[in-house]
C-alpha cells in the first residue's frame, strides 16, 4: 500500500462568506498542490473540502497522514464523534441536525477506503506545509471574488 502524506487548510474571507481550500500531496519524492473554492461557504466547510479533495486525488487505497490544522475535523474522527451522530439519526448532543453531514458523509466514504491517521497541526505556526496549504486556501479566494 502507498504511503501518502497530506496536509490541508481552509481559509473564508467572512464566516459565511467566498471560501478557499488547498492542499499538498507527498508520495516519495512526488509533491502535487491543488485548491479551490466555493462563492458561499464556512471556514469548517473549507477545511473538511481541503481534505475531501486531497483525498480524491488517490488512484487506489492508501496509507495517508493527513495533517490539518482543524481540531474540528481531526477530533471528530480521532474522537469518532460521528458514531454518536449516526447512532443519534446525525443529530449532535443538543439534538440539533449535525452541520456539515453531506461533507461528513463524504469524507467516511473515503476514510473508508484509505487507512488515515489523522494529525492535528498548530496553524500559522513554523510548520512549512501548513503554511504553504493557507496559502494556496487563501489565494483560492481572490479568484472566485473576481468571477
Amino acid at each position: 500500500m502507498k504511503k501518502i502524506i497530506i496536509y490541508t487548510d481552509g481559509a473564508c474571507s467572512g464566516n459565511p462568506g467566498p471560501g478557499g481550500y488547498g492542499a499538498v500531496l507527498r508520495y516519495g519524492e512526488h509533491e502535487k498542490e491543488i485548491s479551490g473554492g466555493v462563492l458561499a461557504t464556512t471556514n469548517q466547510r473549507m477545511e473538511m473540502q481541503a481534505a475531501i479533495s486531497a483525498l480524491k486525488q488517490l488512484k487506489e487505497p492508501c496509507q495517508v497522514v493527513l495533517h490539518s490544522d482543524s481540531a474540528y475535523l481531526v477530533n471528530a474522527f480521532n474522537q469518532r464523534w460521528f458514531d454518536q451522530w449516526r447512532r443519534n439519526g446525525w443529530k449532535n448532543s443538543k439534538k440539533a441536525e449535525v452541520a456539515n453531514r453531506d461533507l461528513w458523509e463524504f469524507l467516511l466514504e473515503l476514510a473508508g477506503i484509505h487507512q488515515i491517521a489523522w494529525i492535528k497541526v498548530k496553524g500559522h505556526a513554523d510548520d512549512e506545509l501548513n503554511n504553504r496549504c493557507d496559502q494556496l486556501a487563501r489565494a483560492a479566494i481572490p479568484r472566485l471574488e473576481q468571477k
